[in-house]
């Protein structure tokens, strides 16, 4: 009997506007564990209003810190595809996640170019969409909001051999962005799992220590 090869977590980065696929980065190694907030968007503490108590206003804002560790000596064993350059460590995993939350330096230079035109009001360029696969029943749509980079080992050339990555997101709702944006479908999916999951585990109004309430 055939083990199936478990799945890997990472990221996969979407056009922002058509919605293809851009760049695939996975994990190394699935996260030994990770950590959710839902801070939910309810009625301020302290209000007073006891009408507006139970209300919520939107999905909550749910964020994800996730650690994700690289190490060059085995980072292409179970990887398809070319095996870059011996010489350059850890570079491309690392500068992969990076290059999320960088203009490329083609948006820089078209922005300068704009400004010294005396263009009054340059628009913010846009990244790529980043989506965070987490196994087949989480898939989120999200928006990194902090790298932090951890290197540990070096080569003799100093490229970095070993390396934790820290990340933390926030899952974009269709509050972010609507219902007709690819993320605004994607988080409409994920949300729809939890609420068949949590049918799973419902109770009646008969169920053993409840009856009372």
């Amino acid at each position: 009997m055939t083990t199936p090869a478990p799945h890997r977590g990472g990221f996969v980065f979407l056009d922002p506007e058509q919605g293809r696929v851009l760049r695939v980065v996975p994990f190394q190694y699935n996260p030994d564990q990770l950590t959710r907030t839902l801070r939910p968007q309810s009625i301020a503490d302290g209000s007073g209003d006891r009408l507006e108590a139970l209300r919520l206003y939107g999905p909550p804002r749910e964020t994800y810190h996730v650690t994700a560790e690289f190490d060059a000596a085995d980072q292409w064993a179970s990887t398809a595809g070319p095996e870059p350059p011996a010489d350059t460590g850890l570079f491309g995993a690392l500068s992969a996640l990076e290059s999320a939350v960088c203009p490329t330096s083609a948006q820089l230079t078209t922005q300068h170019e704009l400004a010294a035109r005396g263009m009054l009001e340059v628009a913010p360029v846009q990244g790529p969409m980043p989506v965070l696969v987490l196994g087949p029943r989480r898939v989120l749509p999200v928006r990194i909001t902090d790298v932090t980079v951890t290197e540990e080992a070096y080569d003799g050339r100093l490229n970095p051999v070993r390396a934790r990555v820290a990340l933390t997101v926030r899952v974009l709702t269709v509050d972010d962005v609507g219902f007709a944006h690819k993320a605004g479908g994607l988080y409409l999916r994920y949300q729809q799992g939890r609420e068949r999951f949590a049918a799973l585990v419902g109770y009646g109004p008969g169920a053993v220590g409840y009856s009372q309430l």
